[in-house]
């Protein structure tokens, strides 16, 4: 796991060492333990120079701790050269196998299999990789690069283009240290945010700067950069019937692969551990960690002590008390965790609304000090309908036999009627409750969009300044458009449609994202099992009625591993990762909206409308409606705004 940076320049105008170490440096935290540079001489052609390229490393060392597994890293006649961030799991088989064919290696690292790899096979050797990785490689002889993002999107991989120069890195701060890179805003990005509270590949927040989207790859050669996919979900799956035979074998088929996808999650040459959220995925992963393991698994997990509506720590006791883990609780209170929210309101490179990343930020902090890999539960809700959203389908199929007059006219206006919020837990159905009603919507694509959208149509429209004249630019469905097309590029029934949009969106986007993130500000490598391209592949030859069995998500799931679960954690209700975010907006954390969203510094920035921005701000302050999420949600974007821009 490390931090990778280069730039490529077609036109081979010279690149400086100096300018990729002060890309490396934005990086250190990603790789505190080896760095490195190569920028190859160039070769001058009959014709043409050569593209001129810089590559540098951070490494941060998990597999074959020595110097032989320096990067970047070249072949034997230095033709070849490449900077790998990620873990290639399967790199021993596939390392066997090119011994057998004659390839020499000189060290124990997964990098210098994928070397020989390309060299045999091209690059349609990823098809092979079983792993997390974002890379890029350099091959001289053909004059020709490619960066490369694994097939679910787990490591991140950004790039800058402009025609003749691609500059590329693990995070947008390091692109940024290169003065040729413009942070010119992406208006439509900026709406995407307000719509997700993250912004999806291809987009990022800066208009010329790009996500490689998750299973594609760049290529870039004198005749300029061509992007392509080499991995998809299947799209002409035809379900077996749910026959008693074909459940069980599902079943036991989906135990095998995610046993598989764990045992080969441990190989590293460091300690190994494992979050413990208390919920039903990360506890299925220990427990299968734990009959694989000869020792007990050291497991991690976070209690409040002064917060109870978020604490699980009783149920993640169960799990490492059955599994007889070293069990590490960390016990914090509210204090602990708001010390923190400042700092990891630096670390955003763009602006993301997940709240949920200050815990992700601590529990990674604390994980680090005893190992440096852990394996999380990441990815189930995604493949099992886990999430509240999914269940949405079948209360719909309820609501609707309602009269429509009667849900317009009694049930919608009362319950729109009352206060939410997420502090309590009543108030926090009735919140709900509201989401749902303003997404039972006729249409299905209707409906799933309003259960993800943060701000309204109509909101974004009216918060956004409209003297700006940028304004005119922005396309206010871009959002739903981009959702609805990927519901029907996949012919299945509607909840594998919303798990796959999830799986091309939400997960690498937010959820991978948020985990890379707070991760490896710690320099703590995590590894998701879940997200073994195998096991993804076989859950989605799984009929939705199989996830979702009425409003009861992860159905089948629940059925495979409940022998090696506590019998009280199937029937208990999700919560989530999250903190008390209302509350303390209106207590501890108001100073945030004082400093951010303050009359006087969103009338001289200019790009939000201060009386929505207020109305919402009294909504929470005054216990009408909880606004938390919007206006976290802009905190956010105005702290990423100050950072960058100095306003």
């Amino acid at each position: 796991m490390c931090g990778i940076c280069g730039k490529i320049n077609i036109q081979g105008e010279e690149i400086s060492r100096e300018l990729i170490s002060q890309m490396s440096s934005q990086l250190h935290h990603r790789g505190p333990d080896d760095e490195g540079i190569h920028i190859p001489a160039q070769s001058q052609g009959t014709n043409h120079p050569s593209l001129s390229v810089g590559l540098g490393h951070k490494r941060l060392s998990i597999i074959d701790l020595s110097k032989a597994g320096r990067q970047p890293m070249s072949n034997e006649d230095k033709t070849i050269w490449m900077v790998f961030n990620g873990e290639i799991y399967n790199f021993k088989s596939l390392k066997k196998e090119l011994q057998q064919k004659g390839h020499c290696f000189t060290s124990q690292t997964d990098c210098e299999v994928i070397i020989h790899l390309y060299e045999r096979e091209g690059i349609q050797f990823l098809e092979r990789l079983n792993g997390m990785f974002a890379f890029t490689l350099w091959d001289s002889i053909n004059q020709v690069l490619y960066l490369c993002r694994d097939r679910l999107g787990i490591k991140p991989l950004y790039y800058y283009w402009n025609g003749k120069s691609l500059i590329f890195a693990s995070e947008i701060k390091s692109i940024l240290a290169d003065p040729e890179a413009s942070k010119d805003i992406d208006w439509n990005a900026l709406n995407l945010y307000l719509t997700f509270n993250y912004i999806p590949a291809p987009y990022t927040i800066f208009k010329d700067i790009k996500k490689l989207k998750p299973g594609y790859t760049i290529q870039l050669d004198k005749k300029g950069l061509e992007i392509k996919q080499y991995w998809n979900i299947k799209r002409d799956i035809t379900h077996k019937e749910n026959t008693e035979e074909n459940i069980q074998t599902l079943k036991k088929n989906l135990y095998d692969y995610l046993e598989d996808a764990v045992r080969i999650r441990l190989i590293a040459d460091v300690p190994v551990g494992a979050f413990l959220s208390g919920g039903i995925d990360s506890s299925i992963i220990v427990g299968l960690m734990s009959r694989i393991s000869d020792s007990p698994v050291s497991t991690y997990s976070i209690g409040y002590k002064d917060m109870p509506i978020f604490d699980e720590t009783s149920y993640a006791g169960e799990v490492a008390k059955l599994n007889h883990t070293d069990h590490h609780e960390i016990i914090l209170t509210s204090n602990d965790v708001l010390k923190t929210v400042p700092e990891v309101l630096t670390f955003f490179d763009e602006p993301f609304a997940d709240s949920s990343a200050i815990p992700t930020f601590i529990v990674s902090r604390e994980t680090k000090k005893h190992v440096k890999v852990a394996l999380s539960g990441d990815g189930g809700d995604e493949l099992f309908a886990g999430y509240r959203m999914y269940s949405g389908e079948y209360w719909y199929s309820r609501y609707k036999l309602f009269p429509r007059i009667f849900r317009k006219k009694i049930i919608e206006s009362l319950l729109l009627s009352l206060p939410d919020s997420r502090d309590k837990h009543l108030l926090e159905y009735i919140r709900r409750a509201k989401k749902f009603v303003s997404g039972a919507q006729d249409r299905f694509e209707d409906r799933f969009y309003a259960w993800n959208e943060i701000f309204s149509r109509g909101i974004r429209k009216a918060i956004i300044n409209r003297e700006r004249r940028e304004f005119e630019k922005i396309d206010f469905n871009f959002g739903k458009n981009m959702l609805s097309q990927e519901l029907n590029s996949l012919d299945d029934d509607n909840i594998n449609r919303m798990l796959y949009v999830d799986l091309r969106n939400s997960l690498p986007n937010d959820m991978l994202t948020k985990v890379d993130l707070m991760s490896m500000r710690n320099s703590l490598e995590v590894r998701v099992p879940f997200l073994d391209h195998r096991v993804v592949e076989f859950v989605f030859q799984m009929p939705g009625n199989l996830k979702l069995r009425g409003k009861k998500g992860k159905y089948i799931l629940l059925e495979t591993f409940k022998d090696i679960l506590p019998p009280n954690l199937l029937s208990k209700p999700k919560w989530g990762f999250e903190i008390p975010i209302s509350k303390w907006l209106k207590s501890d954390l108001k100073f945030l909206i004082n400093e951010y969203l303050s009359k006087k510094k969103i009338k001289k920035q200019g790009i939000f409308n201060f009386d929505l921005i207020e109305k919402l701000i009294n909504d929470l302050t005054q216990n009408r409606s909880d606004t938390s999420w919007h206006l976290w949600n802009l905190i956010v974007f105005q702290a990423w705004y100050s950072k960058h821009f100095n306003q």
